[in-house]
């Protein structure tokens, strides 16, 4: 009797392994994706190429993940070596959206579709765009920035620092629309606007420190992505601030982020829905590959009612964030806890 559990148990064992090794060479027939990030410098960087790699693999596609280093050169470069290996596909996350449009045409020329992530382009079509809604995320930033500042003063009014990232970047562009939008609305609110060259933290920490000379009376400083945080605390505790004297919302939710949350010295966070983007990317790449049709209208990503729309550079997919306080800092769904859904891709019709 031991002799046949041994040998069941080894039948069972050699094709629980065959199972294993079929699926990673199914997860290769499908061919090659190219992922040209923009840069892997920060946690939301490394995350988005751990779950492109995840999710895309999953369906049957091997990835090569380019690390551009934010430099607008290298991913040029890197552009036209990725078109010689015919991928499928490409997704791209530029670094200066102007500077790859020719590359995107000639990606097109070779018959390579492009899937554009989370830094949107217009100026040239694509197959695909996933972006968060990023207007959307300005909008609520300054909307969680009015009750900050109308909890101090008991009216909206005070003064913003509005610490931007690269300028040729239309993430922060839009954010920043988004966010003095809403501002326009409370004219006892001044917001001051600094963009940060090459969303270098460094360079965000010299404005805060130059301005917080300039502008002593600096109440709320609004940060368009957390990893810039950290050394803005630094010229803060350095200029003898403590928690709260300075209120500060921050936008897309990084883990570094929420820790800071946690240690009180930032007030509200407004997410950037990175597992949700990767999602929507994933659920509609065979479309895009075998040129089907993509419908306009409102569909469920893990949990997030994103809407997609069809404008003139192509599909649009924009999924929405949510704020984060240090009531639900805890909570699964923002990444910034680094727990991904961990459901398969649902299929789109």
């Amino acid at each position: 009797m031991r002799s046949l559990m041994q040998r069941l148990a080894g039948l069972f064992s050699a094709l629980v392994m065959t199972a294993i090794f079929g699926a990673t060479a199914m997860a290769q027939d499908k061919g090659t994706i190219y992922y040209l990030a923009p840069t892997l410098f920060d946690e939301f960087q490394v995350e988005t190429k751990d779950m492109v790699e995840l999710l895309f693999s999953q369906l049957g596609y091997k990835v090569v993940t380019l690390d551009a280093q934010q430099r607008a050169d290298l991913q040029n470069s890197q552009m036209d070596d990725t078109i010689l290996q015919k991928p499928k596909a490409i997704i791209l996350a530029a670094v200066d959206y102007e500077a790859i449009s020719p590359g995107i045409e000639k990606a097109h020329a070779a018959g390579i579709p492009i899937l554009v992530y989370d830094r949107q382009i217009r100026n040239i079509p694509v197959e695909f765009t996933s972006v968060a809604g990023t207007v959307e995320i300005g909008r609520l930033s300054a909307a969680e920035a009015v009750k900050l500042l109308t909890a101090k003063y008991g009216e909206p009014k005070g003064k913003v620092l509005s610490i931007m990232g690269d300028s040729a970047d239309t993430y922060t562009l839009d954010i920043e629309q988004g966010f003095e939008e809403v501002m326009a609305k409370t004219p006892n609110i001044q917001v001051i606007a600094k963009p940060s060259k090459d969303w270098e933290p460094t360079n965000a920490a010299n404005t805060v420190q130059d301005q917080i000379l300039v502008n002593p009376d600096i109440d709320l400083i609004f940060i368009h992505a957390d990893h810039l945080t950290p050394p803005i605390v630094s010229v803060l505790e350095n200029a003898g601030k403590k928690k709260g004297d300075i209120l500060i919302v921050d936008a897309t939710g990084m883990p570094v982020g929420l820790k800071l949350l946690r240690e009180g010295w930032v007030q509200t966070i407004v997410e950037q829905p990175l597992y949700g983007q990767v999602y929507g990317m994933a659920m509609f790449l065979d479309h895009v590959i075998n040129k089907k049709p993509i419908k306009a209208g409102i569909y469920d990503i893990v949990g997030l009612p994103s809407e997609i729309t069809i404008e003139s550079w192509g599909p649009n997919l924009r999924v929405p964030g949510g704020v984060i306080t240090k009531d639900n800092v805890d909570d699964n769904k923002f990444w910034g806890n680094l727990k991904p859904p961990g459901v398969p891709v649902p299929t789109v019709e």
